[in-house]
């Protein structure tokens, strides 16, 4: 279930946040991710043999670019057989080319696969570990829409990452071997000018650096804001998937109460700002492509304009002019990789900013509101479960436990009434260890089974047993003792599809997904019991078996119920009060450390 409730305020933004959201330290944090995943030896295996396979493919290059000069001088002088001969050694230079080149695209399809492997395992194993998702979606604008950014946004990055990478190591090794090629033709060649002889050594390689600089600096100029706006065209995007799939989960209300015209509306703004976006993108990309296209059908003629004083003068023959306007196009293509490339950079940059700040987030979670008060957790030395001095801290209030201390025994059964407004959710997570933020101390029996039941029941994905067993592995309970906590809590009918897999979110009613949190509850037989005001949503049928189940079977569970007063109260030897507390500091926005960034 996706929610949006509850958020924390936006962090406003520093000097040192802006740091941390540049380029070399968000490289550094993802590089470091993928230096210890599990695929780093095979990643560094195939940059080892994409590199090979580069550098042979520019050699290749060098050899095609010297076949033109033979190639084209046997034209001009129309020699035939040499002619011949040189069709052949091109068959020759042109199939191994080719070979080359379906390498390199399996290897850089290959590194695409892998990348996205080491990073996605990276972000949802850190993602994963406890407590820290909980907090991440109660951080703010960073929490929102996670799936986005372990799903599309990495496979986006990963796919960008190799086709970039790949795409400037070719173009340096190129500009490397093709600079001498065109340095050698150029070097001895001089400008009569005025009567003067002005000699400029490898001129035909400034000229293709001072074209290739002008195009990049004037790129750069018109593209750079495309950074700013692929970044929020991919936060709307994701706002727009945020409203279809709420919507698709919450059909069944909306439908019953005729919203749908309400919620087309609301999706309606959502693909607006997308389009807004878009068209603010598309305008980039339009202004950009004045500056690339317009390079790029000058470059037709640009290097025969810059050999055409060799040619000339005398220095060069035909075939030596083709040669050298060869090397020069292999010079400025190589140094206008990132004019041509600018684009796609820029929605490189953007991804990277998204995924980089996500993962920043998830591993300084623990750091949230580092200057707040912290309750404390205790493991205790003996069986009982203790609450001392509880107050808790939230962005929009603050609430507190009446009774300064509290003890509770094994097997005791506690009622905490509610004051209205006075933040029950935050009272059970602050029980359940989720939300540390407060003041006070909370001590839990040490290794003693503590089981959670949040008022709504989560049912995952997969066989029944498998829902049973939540959060067990599903062999963990023989089929008799599953079939026996069904019938004991009514649910006879499903008994039949333990092995089946369905979505059971829909094939149950609500009443049905209550009940199977208590069977849960039955078949673990844990110390401790935290319930979430489930009782009072329950049928008078259903109490009275819950009920029954604690006094019966789970005699020696412990019962921590957060509810109002016209709860069951047979099953309570105690009543607790949990009071709006004014008197104490509202929490603070959320700040990310950026220490995190280098972790």
């Amino acid at each position: 279930m996706i929610d949006r409730t509850d958020k924390l305020a936006s962090p406003p933004v520093d000097s040192e946040e802006i740091a941390q959201s540049r380029l070399v330290p968000q490289l550094r944090m993802m590089i470091a991710a993928l230096w210890s995943s599990r695929v780093r030896n095979t990643l560094l295996a195939l940059a080892a043999a994409i590199f090979l396979t580069v550098a042979a493919t520019a050699y290749g290059q060098i050899r095609l670019n010297s076949w033109n000069k033979p190639f084209y001088d046997a034209l001009a002088h129309r020699e035939l057989k040499e002619f011949l001969v040189q069709l052949g050694v091109f068959a020759v230079i042109a199939g191994a080319l080719l070979a080359l080149n379906v390498g390199q695209r399996w290897l850089t399809e290959m590194m695409k696969l892998k990348l996205r492997q080491g990073l996605v395992h990276d972000l949802v194993e850190n993602w994963m570990q406890p407590g820290r998702a909980f907090r991440l979606a109660n951080a703010g604008p960073i929490g929102v829409n996670p799936d986005q950014r372990m799903h599309e946004d990495a496979r986006h990055l990963t796919e960008l990452s190799a086709d970039l990478g790949v795409g400037l190591l070719q173009a340096s090794i190129l500009l490397i071997t093709f600079i001498s090629v065109l340095w050698a033709l150029s070097n001895g060649f001089a400008f009569h000018i005025g009567g003067r002889d002005i000699v400029i050594p490898g001129y035909m390689v400034w000229a293709a650096v001072l074209y290739s600089g002008s195009a990049s600096l004037v790129s750069y100029w018109v593209g750079r804001n495309l950074i700013n706006r692929n970044s929020e065209r991919y936060a709307r995007e994701a706002d727009l998937r945020f409203s279809l799939v709420r919507v698709n989960e919450h059909i069944d209300a909306i439908t019953l109460a005729a919203g749908e015209a309400d919620e087309a509306r609301r999706i309606e703004v959502d693909f607006a700002a997308v389009l807004t976006a878009m068209r603010r993108l598309v305008t980039g990309v339009t202004d950009l492509t004045w500056i690339t296209a317009g390079y790029g059908w000058f470059t037709l003629v640009a290097p025969i304009l810059a050999a055409a004083p060799l040619y000339f003068a005398g220095n060069l023959t035909f075939g030596g002019l083709m040669l050298a306007s060869g090397a020069f196009m292999q010079v400025q293509s190589s140094l206008r990789w990132f004019v041509d490339n600018f684009s796609t950079i820029a929605d490189w940059r953007a991804t990277l900013l998204r995924v980089a700040s996500f993962r920043r987030a998830v591993l300084s979670i623990h750091e949230m509101h580092e200057v707040e008060g912290r309750i404390a957790f205790v493991d205790g030395e003996t069986s009982n479960f203790s609450i001392d001095d509880l107050g808790i801290a939230s962005p929009a209030a603050c609430t507190k436990l009446q009774e300064r201390h509290v003890e509770l025994k094994p097997a005791e059964r506690v009622l905490i009434e509610v004051e209205s407004g006075a933040g029950r959710t935050l009272l059970f997570r602050a029980l359940a260890g989720l939300w540390p933020w407060g003041s006070g101390r909370i001590t839990r029996p040490k290794g003693a089974a503590i089981l959670s039941m949040p008022r709504s029941a989560y049912l995952p994905p997969g066989t029944l047993r498998e829902v049973l067993s939540y959060p067990s592995a599903g062999d963990q309970f023989d089929a008799k003792v599953l079939a026996q906590a069904l019938e004991r809590l009514d649910l006879q009918r499903l008994v039949p599809m333990l092995e089946e897999t369905r979505n059971w979110e829909r094939e149950m009613s609500e009443e049905e997904a209550r009940s199977i949190q208590f069977a849960r509850v039955l078949l673990h037989a844990p110390a401790w019991v935290l319930i979430d005001e489930v009782l009072g949503n329950l049928d008078g049928a259903t109490l009275k078996t819950a009920v029954d189940v604690f006094a019966k079977e789970l005699a020696h569970t412990g019962v921590i119920y957060i509810g109002s007063p016209d709860s069951d109260e047979h099953l309570f030897g105690r009543v607790l009060h949990l009071i709006k507390d004014a008197d104490s500091r509202k929490l603070a926005p959320y700040k990310p450390a950026a220490a995190a960034a280098h972790a």
